[in-house]
């Protein structure tokens, strides 16, 4: 995949596309980046869908995207189709830059995840906007210093020392299956399975199928 910074010259701006559902913070987006130095902003898109049309058309070197985008598809799943290598053209290939007020450990693992150069959060000041957008437009990551500090702590943290069994009811939650359903496909009780949920439960910190099952996939627990 060719990079958009390397088809771009030193001295030419970097082309901006931002995408949030808010208009009003759309504008206020805009409004700043047309004070930035060595910025265009090339196009702005309210929805998921609205995005991926206008980058394919107007290829921007970064993507400023919002997680949150109401109906249709959301930042995380824009920011994979966007930085997927798919279709005639990889070169026009962006790099995304997330501009949000979330900063739950899921939501920035989802984002990195997808392909996101970088996570900033709303309330960094104008300057470090700038700098992360020229970063993002090199390919550099760029992290808000609270994102930074989350993602260092996960990587410090040790995993939850699950055994096989429950890795195993673990990746049968994950589908969706109710405990009747997992004792059935692996040829235990019921009461076995509630065992192990519990002390999957206990392991990770979670009280709730769904929160085990955010947990697994941001500790990678799940194959």
């Amino acid at each position: 995949m060719t990079d958009p910074a390397a088809r771009r010259p030193a001295s030419a701006p970097v082309r901006i596309l931002v995408c949030d559902d808010h208009v009003v913070v759309r504008a206020g987006l805009l409004a700043l980046l047309d004070s930035a130095p060595g910025i265009e902003v090339v196009g702005e898109a309210g929805t998921g869908e609205e995005a991926l049309a206008l980058a394919a058309r107007l290829t921007p070197d970064v993507v400023l995207m919002d997680l949150q985008l109401g109906a249709g598809i959301d930042g995380v799943e824009t920011t994979r189709r966007l930085t997927a290598a798919t279709g005639a053209e990889p070169a026009r290939t962006p790099h995304v830059l997330v501009l949000t007020t979330y900063d739950t450990d899921a939501d920035i693992t989802r984002a990195i995840e997808a392909g996101a150069t970088g996570y900033l959060l709303k309330a960094e000041r104008p300057e470090e906007l700038f700098a992360a957008i020229h970063a993002a437009a090199q390919g550099r990551t760029a992290l808000s210093g609270p994102v930074a500090g989350r993602v260092m702590a996960n990587l410090r943290k040790p995993r939850p020392a699950l055994t096989d069994r429950e890795r195993d009811i673990l990746a049968q939650l994950a589908t969706g299956l109710g405990n009747r359903e997992i004792a059935r496909a692996l040829f235990i009780s019921e009461a076995t399975v509630k065992t192990h949920l519990r002390r999957i439960y206990d392991k990770l910190g979670v009280d709730t199928r769904a929160g085990a099952v955010a947990v697994a996939k941001e500790q990678r627990l799940l194959p």
